[in-house]
């Protein structure tokens, strides 16, 4: 389970200057800004150098240019993995200031020295100590920002990340511009501009490194070497595992990487495809600064569009949309149409990035935090190799085919039928994440997108926890209260702190409460009203009781939670169900148990164990059927986190069949006691 920060400020998100209003993040963030600016100016500078020293021989130029991609690339493959490992025992402020002394050293060298040998050998150098400063930032940024502000500070962390290559790109230009004028003004001026670009790409990486030694709040790992003696290999595979065994992260990973495969199929083709339309470099530049403008835009404003929807959802959705904007980009050959194409497609392929890295950075414990990222970034980087390398030969491979119906032939090339099996792929990865993922089962998604838009209540759920939360439901006299203090004893025998409350009433507020709502002296309430006083009474029950536990990594019982309202106020009251929900994710800010109990019994057998009747219990008959059939529709929408028994089995076999589920939830790895 992921580790909480303590007393998280009310939510902020999209709050881009708010963030940068932390001195610490705000110095971290210049330090990214310009070692991002720094790689992407290398990656021009070593290409165009690589360029130079083939000279005149065009496929040696072509092999020397490609042979900087893949030597950027490579090291992932072979130290992407143990990096995280190493950051994760070592003093993190430490490491990327020396990371980034090193890069600056390495840069320089490479005018100096002006050889292919040791352009290659700095190229790989250089990743591979990119590999080691990237996971220990991304475990770095949850540590110096509230938890509300960490989907604000992902995506200004991306934006210095991506939107800094189009800037690159006009100083290295600039550059060029400057050679030449200086070469006509001053005869004896004969410094290369590449080299101008690597030297100035040196200083860069000097001034990060500069501004991360001063920034003494970055916190040591807590898996450094003094608090953890395992094994390397043992701690990579551990790390591995988790990723392995939780699906939420094991969802996010794979929906990641299909984002960023739809992102890199455009760049890895963009040229063939816009030669094929008839385009020249102007048209290429034109589609490459599309897919970079919309991956910028959808890191900085997507989530922001949607501020009140769920995270997850969005996550889905945008991954999926973004494989639709690869097969329409495909299926619609034209330059204008694939320009803003792209933009659409980078501007999902962004938003569904920015909400993957947030949701990883709160579900991912702070001592694997920097395996972990080390982990989805060494695969991104495979990912990248095998979608540059092969979505060429696949294309090449296809050739160039002519479909004729009637009058009309339609010509499609190798790369556009690459590019939409690409997008089918990328929006299938989508779909199956959205399923996995989708926290807001038997909500509609159009209904849900626009409520978001328009700002209706709701809340987008950005708190982790780490300890177990698990609910009982059930209609009167189904013996959950029973069940529940069962559960609580076996809990406790298996070495588990449990906290067992109830709703309305597990707190002194909540007594109150309780007590105008099930006092038969109370006589009739307005529904609605009657659903906002639960609300109010799970609010202060989520704050008080429930989310500190949790916390504190206890196992939460609570008789009765948001399912009893939907039940007794949506089916019995026959209140819009979606409106109550949506008031019970708003009061909770979005907590959802991991397993709920629904103690399925019929109201007859139910009711006549009830003796002296509150005022719910009061209601007739028909009611409680409908209040019944609700908790089960409940059940079937969303059947693995609940587990539905019948109730009237004896006492002994319900708690059996309760004790081994939850022997099975416990063995999960994310779940056992720490030893």
């Amino acid at each position: 389970m992921s580790e909480v920060l303590p007393n998280p400020s009310p939510p902020a998100q999209g709050d881009l200057r708010g963030v940068l209003a932390i001195p610490a993040f705000a110095r971290l963030w210049r330090a990214m800004a310009f070692g991002s600016l720094g790689d992407w100016l290398g990656l021009l500078a070593c290409t165009a150098l690589a360029k130079q020293l083939a000279g005149d021989d065009y496929a040696k130029a072509n092999v020397a240019i490609a042979g900087v991609f893949i030597v950027r690339l490579l090291p992932a493959v072979v130290i992407g993995p143990f990096a995280g490992v190493i950051v994760d025992r070592f003093d993190r402020r430490r490491l990327m200031y020396t990371c980034d002394i090193l890069r600056a050293g390495l840069f320089i060298s490479i005018p100096l020295i002006r050889e292919f040998w040791w352009l290659y050998t700095a190229t790989v150098l250089i990743e591979a100590i990119t590999l080691f400063w990237s996971p220990a930032k991304e475990a770095t940024v949850p540590n110096i920002v509230p938890r509300d502000r960490l989907e604000a500070a992902n995506q200004v962390s991306m934006l210095a990340a991506y939107g800094t290559a189009p800037i690159a790109a006009a100083i290295f230009s600039l550059l060029a511009l400057l050679h030449s004028a200086l070469s006509i003004q001053v005869g004896s001026f004969s410094t290369n501009p590449v080299d101008l670009a690597l030297y100035l790409d040196g200083l860069s990486f000097a001034f990060c490194a500069y501004t991360i030694y001063r920034l003494k709040e970055i916190p040591k790992s807590k898996g450094g070497p003094e608090g953890d003696k395992t094994n390397m290999m043992r701690s990579l595979i551990e790390g591995w595992k988790f990723v392995g065994s939780t699906p939420l992260i094991r969802a996010l990973i794979v929906g990641m990487l299909g984002a960023f495969a739809a992102g890199g199929a455009v760049v890895g083709l963009a040229r063939t495809f816009v030669g094929d339309l008839g385009g020249g470099d102007a048209a290429y530049g034109m589609l490459f600064a599309g897919v970079f403008l919309g991956l910028a835009a959808g890191m900085g404003w997507g989530p922001r569009l949607l501020s009140g929807f769920s995270r997850r959802r969005l996550f889905g959705v945008a991954l999926t949309l973004s494989g639709v904007g690869l097969v329409f980009l495909a299926a619609i050959p034209n330059i204008v149409i694939a320009f803003i194409t792209t933009i659409f497609l980078g501007f999902c392929a962004g938003t569904s990035w920015v909400s993957g890295f947030t949701m990883l950075g709160l579900e991912v414990r702070d001592e694997v935090r920097g395996r972990t990222f080390a982990f989805v970034q060494t695969l991104i980087r495979i990912t990248l190799v095998l979608v540059l390398a092969v979505a060429p030969v696949i294309a090449a491979t296809i050739g160039k085919h002519t479909l004729k119906f009637n009058n009309t032939q339609l010509i499609y090339n190798g790369a556009e039928i690459t590019l939409l099996l690409g997008g089918i792929l990328a929006a299938i990865v989508g779909i199956i994440s959205y399923k996995q993922m989708d926290d807001r089962k038997g909500v509609p998604l159009w209904g849900d997108i626009m409520e978001a838009l328009r700002g209706d209540i709701g809340v987008v759920n950005l708190h982790a926890k780490k300890g177990i939360f698990i609910a009982f439901e059930g209609g009167e006299g189904s013996g959950k209260s029973t069940q529940a203090k069962e559960l609580k004893t076996w809990l406790e025998s298996q070495g588990r702190v449990v906290t067992l409350s109830r709703e309305p009433g597990g707190t002194e507020v909540g007594k109150k409460i309780r007590q105008v709502l099930l006092d038969p002296a109370t006589g009739e309430v307005a529904p609605r009203a009657e659903a906002l006083l639960y609300a109010a009474d799970r609010a202060e029950h989520v704050e008080s009781v429930i989310r500190p536990a949790l916390d504190r990594n206890e196992v939460v019982i609570s008789d009765r939670y948001i399912d009893s309202s939907i039940a007794y106020q949506g089916g019995g009251r026959i209140l819009p169900s979606e409106d109550v929900l949506r008031l019970s994710r708003w009061a909770t800010s979005g907590l959802v148990p991991d397993i709920t109990v629904v103690l399925d019994i019929d109201p007859r057998i139910g009711l006549s164990r009830c003796m002296d009747k509150d005022r719910l219990e009061s209601e007739p008959m028909e009611f409680h059927e409908r209040v019944r059939r609700t908790f089960l529709e409940l059940a079937r929408v969303e059947p693995e986190r609940y587990l539905v028994i019948e109730a009237n089995q004896s006492h002994t076999e319900v708690k059996r069949i309760i004790r081994d589920r939850f022997a099975a939830l416990l063995a999960a790895p994310e779940n056992r006691v720490a030893k």
